[in-house]
């Protein structure tokens, strides 16, 4: 697997591709720009991308501008000294899959390359609290549109539950309350989301579960 490392600090570089090369798998190219970056992307095709953030003639947002815009198929990990959360919200937003601090073990550097090669996210454990954020932000005009910000606290906790496909009883049993209340729970979801037939509740809560 081809692995870039771009980043203007040559020791950087050569430290990451000296713990790095023991990887028997890993092809180790190295940019010392962003335009070196961006050039190397075209013509080696790495699979996985380390740029850190501030590059000479090219920073990491601009390499990612330009992968992004030119649909090159390249995993971009930044590897970098920036902890804050809006530096890290506008990576996520230019297609960035792995976010790392530079004051992080080299075994977790590997652990995200391999993370991001394999089509997952990965992110430094101390911000991980940034992508939970994102992730509840991003998904609240989605619920907002379907109505969910019209659901009592009880009623979306009723609404998980049909999504984990619990029976009346067994909600009933996991929120204290009675299955007569449960069902009056149920139409009154149903009423405010206007949904109707018999499983119309089910399947909405099924399809929107990550939203709930």
């Amino acid at each position: 697997m081809k692995l870039l490392i771009a980043d203007d600090h040559i020791l950087v570089r050569k430290g990451l591709r000296q713990v790095l090369e023991s990887q028997a798998d890993l092809e180790i190219i190295e940019a010392e720009n962003g335009e070196e970056a961006i050039k190397a992307i075209r013509a080696e095709r790495p699979a996985v991308a380390l740029l850190d953030v501030e590059m000479p003639l090219m920073t990491g947002f601009d390499v990612a501008r330009r992968v992004q815009s030119e649909s090159l198929p390249v995993a971009l990990v930044f590897l970098t000294m920036f902890k804050e959360e809006t530096v890290f919200n506008k990576a996520m937003d230019l297609g960035v899959k792995g976010y790392v601090l530079k004051e992080n073990t080299i075994s977790e550097v590997l652990l995200c390359v391999r993370s991001v090669a394999a089509g997952k996210y990965y992110l430094s454990p101390s911000i991980s609290d940034y992508l939970l954020r994102r992730n509840t932000r991003l998904a609240a005009p989605a619920a907002d549109s379907l109505g969910l910000s019209r659901l009592t606290p009880a009623e979306r906790n009723v609404l998980k539950l049909v999504a984990a496909m619990k029976s009346n009883q067994q909600i009933a049993d996991a929120l204290g309350i009675s299955v007569k209340t449960v069902q009056n729970h149920r139409n009154n979801i149903c009423d405010k989301l206007d949904l109707s037939g018999a499983h119309a509740l089910l399947k909405f809560s099924v399809e929107h579960a990550s939203m709930i």
